[in-house]
Order: structure tokens, then sequence, then C-alpha cells
């Protein structure tokens, strides 16, 4: 027996889920006994540190301080805020405002974010131009803006728990944030969405193999505001409410990347076909078909090749 062979290293898959992000985030990893428990500790506290950071409801966190001092003075954040204001700040200018990260203010108005007495009265005239990076992440407000990050942050947590697995030597994963999914190595998941008319039954969408996926829609959302019923799905030009009643699927080759751009098709799916390309992003859209009495799935990628 050549003295160069090994043996292989025995392997093992462990599945975990805590409640994180406004959701049940599920880890799951196989790689060599002993090294899969560790890591899915180290990647399950980089999300509890992103959501310590980046909440909204917590009026301690990093963003509320912005929220709060930021139209007064610059204020200092820590790398993971200051890599996803960055990210929001690109994704705005490609998007030209699709997607806006000042949007809480109308949330709050909706009921959707809660009221923070602390926080100085929002400027009815700013959106995302007004937030400016400063040298040494620092971060200033020119108007008195109010930012929620929840339109990035969860993809951008699920990115950060798959990075801490593959640097520990894990050969496949999957993290899955209420649909914020990423996935490595030798793992298939099927991605299943809810039927727009019919938010009970569940339908297979696509099979993801490598990459990221994320989807949005309002089926559980909803609640009453002034007599009528409202989703937290904001346009970020008229800031109202949308009632779209479709789901978007958005797969792209990050999960940070995958979150934002649900927003930006939400808000104009015409428009946001160059967005999607400009990413080499893809857009699948699942409205009801009143007609066959199923489901219509729009594919943005067949749109492109037919252009």
């Amino acid at each position: 027996m050549n003295a160069a062979t090994s043996l292989p290293v025995p392997t093992e898959e462990i599945i975990r889920a805590r409640p994180l992000l406004g959701t049940l985030v599920e880890i799951a990893a196989t790689g060599a006994i002993g090294r899969v428990s560790h890591a899915i500790s180290q990647a399950f506290d980089a999300i509890a540190e992103i959501q310590a950071l980046m909440s909204y409801q917590d009026p301690a966190s990093e963003l509320s301080r912005i929220n709060q001092f930021g139209f007064t003075d610059p204020v200092p954040v820590h790398h993971h805020t200051w890599t996803v204001l960055r990210s929001a700040q690109e994704l705005s200018a490609t998007s030209r405002g699709l997607f806006d990260v000042t949007i809480a203010p109308t949330l709050t108005r909706l009921g959707f974010l809660p009221r923070h007495a602390n926080f100085p009265r929002a400027s009815r005239h700013g959106d995302w131009r007004h937030i400016v990076l400063l040298p040494d992440q620092r971060v200033q407000l020119m108007r008195q803006v109010r930012l929620d990050l929840s339109g990035i942050a969860k993809g951008y947590a699920v990115d950060v728990a798959i990075a801490i697995l593959q640097s520990a030597g894990i050969h496949a994963g999957r993290v899955n944030a209420g649909g914020d999914l990423r996935v490595f190595g030798a793992t298939e998941q099927t991605i299943h969405v809810r039927a727009p008319h019919a938010p009970t039954q569940t339908m297979p969408l696509v099979q993801l193999n490598e990459g990221a996926a994320a989807t949005s829609a309002a089926y559980f959302a909803q609640r009453r505001h002034a007599q009528r019923s409202v989703t937290p799905l904001i346009h970020p030009y008229t800031r109202s409410a949308s009632s779209s009643e479709r789901s978007i699927t958005v797969l792209a080759s990050n999960c940070m990347l995958a979150d934002a751009l649900t927003k930006v098709v939400q808000a104009d799916p015409v428009q946001a076909t160059s967005v999607l390309a400009h990413y080499q992003a893809r857009a699948l859209i699942v409205e009801h078909d009143p007609v066959s009495g199923g489901c219509h799935v729009f594919d943005s990628l067949q749109q492109a090749r037919a252009a």
C-alpha cells in the first residue's frame, strides 16, 4: 500500500435553526466530523451580530444611532453596516432609485415599523441621495432621512454565514433565512413559492444548485390602515404602499443582491430588466392567471434572450 494514500475523512451533516432576523434561520452544513458544529455556531453568531447592528426595531442598534444622530454629526459604523450601506447606495444609483433604504417613515406611518420618540422628524424631501458615506467608515445624513435596511441586510447576513462555513472547510452548505437562501457545494434546493391568489398552496418554481435566491411577496404581511388593506411593499417614487398580488423571486450570485433586487422588480418590473442584466441576475414573477385559474410565470431571462 502506498504510504501517501490516506483514508477518506469521515463527514457528517448537521442542520440547525434559530429565530433571527425576524424569521427562522436554518443552516445545514456537511463537512469533517467535529468541524461542522463549530462552524454553524460561528455562522449563527455572525448573523446575530448583524441583526444587532442593523435592527430598526432596536433603539440601541447602530442603525438607530444613524437615524437619531446622523443629520447632526457623522456616525462611525461597523464594517458590516458600512458594507451594506455602500451596496445599497450602488443599487440605488443603478436602479435610479427603485431601491431606496429611506422609506422607513412610510413603513412607520403604516404600522410596519415602530415609532421611536428619540428619532428626529423625517424630511419629506429626502431620499437615498442624502446618505453620504465618508472616509473612516462614517455616515452622514444631509437631510433628516430615516433608514431601514431590512430590504438588504437579511440577504447580507446569509452571505456572511455562507462565507464562514466555506472558510471553515465545510464541503457543502445551505443557509435559509425565511426565503432568503444561498447554497454551495453538492447541495440542491428546490425553490417553492406560494400561489398569489391562494397563499396556502405552494408550487415548485426552480432548482437552485449554486448561488442565491430571494422571494418577495405580501401574502401574510397585509394590514389595515385608514380603512384599507396595505402591504410593506413601498414604491420609492410615490412612497405609497403597493397592493401587488404577485410573487417575485430573484436568482443572483449572492443573497444580498437577490434580496435587494426583489424590491426593484416589485417596484417596476419593466425598468428592472436592465438592472437585472447589469447584475447578471434573473427574476421569476408569479402572477395569478384568471383565465386558466392557475399561475403564470414570467421569466426575465427568457425576455432578455428574446430581445
